[in-house]
Parts: structure tokens; sequence; C-alpha cells
């Protein structure tokens, strides 16, 4: 595995296409990265829906992801569905949802579009990359903090936050395959990429600390109350009889609530709109039918006419999803539906990008940038089951 990390994800499909999607990977005793790898649809749908109560993240997610705290993308069991549930009120909050049409208008307005109209004027060179980036961390920002960051703009100034998430990304990406005991030892005495890791935390919590202070101030004085809502002022008013396991009076919880929001808000959007543009310059006629299907469809109120557009979405998340791995941990002995027995907090590693590359489940053209597979045949959309 190692001398295949620069070529990781494509050398874990070509293994599950030979182990028929699952097999076990054993490493040196002393360092903890025994795992099942599975892209099976069956141990999936299994996983994630009809036996989920037992499988959460596990104690070792957490290890992995500790500069993420109790947020979201960390948290398990009982506070998981706390944040969930909390969450999903906030993102159909009537005051969220002004700040969110509000803020990404503006920014697609005032930034992005002219950004990109003066890039194209004076035939510039950007990475899309970097700018999508960009685009989504001060959306996001807004949506979470109430501040834009004001990270896009013609002259593209220094990106602090850019820097840091990429340090901790991809020091987290390497922590899967070292022994724990070495990367906290690296981490703890300050070498490799630990640490550029301790770096990125400390400006995190710099950063998050002010932000959380001016909002705490601003709710003591009881001044003008706004008429939209951020998620940093939503979760220092939670409604802890309802949510029991939230603690709006400590910072630390807010600061680890609203920084996976915010990391989740940039990089799975920038990500998605990253890989998508990038598959429509390689396969024109994909973008070419799109234009004809807004020109003809379009109406902001009804956006589900786009099936075509939706369908490339499907299709470029199938080869590039966002997210690649997914952790699970069984709190209980269990039996996988493929007929692996995995032992209580054992370690499961899911590789999604691997599953969209899977034969056996999209037929041999699966590498292949296909947005009509999605189409079904009255020329709506196709669901795809997560099993056969």
């Amino acid at each position: 595995m190692l001398f295949n990390i620069p070529r990781v994800l494509d050398w874990f499909s070509e293994v599950y296409e030979a182990n028929d999607m699952t097999f076990t990977f054993k490493g040196p005793w002393f360092s903890g990265t025994d795992m099942l790898f599975t892209v099976d649809p069956r141990n999936i749908n299994h996983m994630l829906s009809s036996n989920f109560p037992n499988y959460p993240r596990g104690p070792e997610f957490k290890k992995i992801f500790d500069i993420l705290g109790d947020g979201i993308v960390a948290a398990d069991k009982e506070l998981w569905e706390d944040l969930r549930k909390s969450g999903h009120a906030l993102f159909h909050h009537q005051n969220f949802l002004k700040l969110s049409v509000s803020s990404t208008t503006s920014k697609l307005k005032d930034d992005l579009v002219p950004f990109l109209d003066k890039a194209a004027e004076e035939n510039i060179v950007i990475d899309l990359q970097d700018v999508f980036q960009r685009f989504m961390f001060d959306t996001a920002s807004i949506l979470m903090t109430g501040y834009d960051q004001m990270s896009l703009s013609s002259e593209i100034p220094g990106y602090e936050f850019g820097e840091a998430a990429d340090f901790a990304e991809e020091a987290i990406f390497y922590r899967h395959f070292k022994p724990v005991i070495l990367w906290r030892l690296q981490n703890l005495i300050g070498v490799g990429i630990e640490r550029k890791m301790r770096t990125a935390s400390e400006f995190f919590n710099s950063m998050f600390a002010k932000i959380i202070s001016t909002r705490r101030k601003e709710e003591k004085s009881g001044g003008k109350k706004e008429q939209t809502i951020n998620a940093v002022t939503y979760y220092l008013n939670a409604d802890t009889a309802k949510y029991k396991l939230l603690k709006p009076s400590n910072d630390k919880f807010i600061r680890d609530v609203f920084f996976s929001l915010l990391v989740a808000g940039r990089d799975t959007s920038s990500s998605a709109l990253t890989w998508f543009f990038w598959l429509l310059s390689k396969h024109p006629q994909v973008m070419t039918k799109i234009r004809q299907e807004i020109n003809a469809k379009f109406d902001p109120t009804d956006l589900e006419k786009l099936v075509y557009l939706h369908a490339a979405l499907s299709e470029s998340m199938r080869l590039y999803p966002p997210l690649p791995f997914n952790h699970k941990s069984p709190l209980k002995l269990d039996v996988l539906p493929s007929g692996h027995k995995v032992k209580a907090e054992s370690k499961i590693v899911i590789c999604i990008y691997a599953l969209g590359r899977m034969r056996s489940v999209w037929g041999e053209d699966a590498s292949e940038f296909k947005p009509e597979r999605w189409i079904s045949e009255n020329g709506g959309l196709k669901h795809e089951p997560s099993s056969n």
C-alpha cells in the first residue's frame, strides 16, 4: 500500500476488483492498521441503512480527525443524532434560508462572475480549483459565522484558511497509513507533516475564538436583532431541552460544530464543482447538451426539470466523490452480507471512489463519463439503490 500512495485511490479500485469487492488488510502487529475494506453494495447498505445503529465511525476515526473535535463530521451515537437534528432544523430555518439565498446570489454576481469575466477578457490562466475553494469558503463563512472573509477578489489575496485546511487534510490523509503511535509522536514533537497540522490547529483556534467571542458579545448586548441567522448564532442559542448534548456555553464545542460545517461546506462543494467542470472540459458534447437543456427549460423555481444537468452532476460525483472514504467500526460482532465476520471495534473502510469504478456494479463502461446512465427510459432521473 505504501508504495502506491501517490495513486492510492486507483490502487484500491484495482484491488477491490480483483478481490470480489471486499478484502482484509493486515499491517504490522504494532501498527494498529488491520482493516476490512469493502465496496460491496450489500455490505454498504447493511452498514449505512439496515443495521446502521451497530456501525458508528468509531474511536479510531475520532483520533485521526481530532482537529474537528466534537463536530458532526467526527461525532457518533447520541451526539451525532443531536447534531444531525439540530443541523436539519438550522438548514430549514426561514432566516437561515434567507441568508443562504442572499449570500450565494451576491457572491456569484459581485465576485465569482466578475472574476471569471476578467480572466476571460484578459486571457489569464487561473486555477479553477482554487477559485471554487475561495468562493465556497466565503459563502460557507457567511452562512456559518455571518462574516464574509473576502478571499475571492480580482487581486486573489492571501488565503490563510485555505493553506491551513490543506495542511490539515494532508496530515489526516497520511494518518490513515501510519501507526497511531508514530503520527502522535510526530505531532507531539512537531516534525514532518504533523508539524503543519499543529500550526493549522493553532490558526483555526485563534480565528474561531475571535469570531465566537464577537458573536457572544453581540448576543449579550441585546442589540438590534438581525433578519437572518448564521450557524454560530444559532448554536449559541441552542435549545438544550430539545438537544440535550449540545453545549451552547462552551466555546470549544461551538468551535467544533461550526468548524466541521465550514470545512464540509468549503471542501465538498468546491471538489464537486472542480471535477464537474474538468469533466465538461474533456467532454464538450456533454457541455453542449447541458446548455441546450438550460436554454430550453431553465426556470429558477423548478430546477428539477434540468434532468440532464442533474445526471451529469451525479455522474461526476460517481467518478470523483468529494469524500472518497467512509469509516465504520461495529459496536458488536456481526456478519456482513458478503459473509465476512467483523469483530466489535474492528476497522472497516468503504472507498466510495472505488465503488464508482466497479464494473460488477456499473458495467464494463464503469470508468467512462456517461450522464445517460442516470436517465431512465421515460426521460426522468434514474434512482440507483445502495444494494443489489
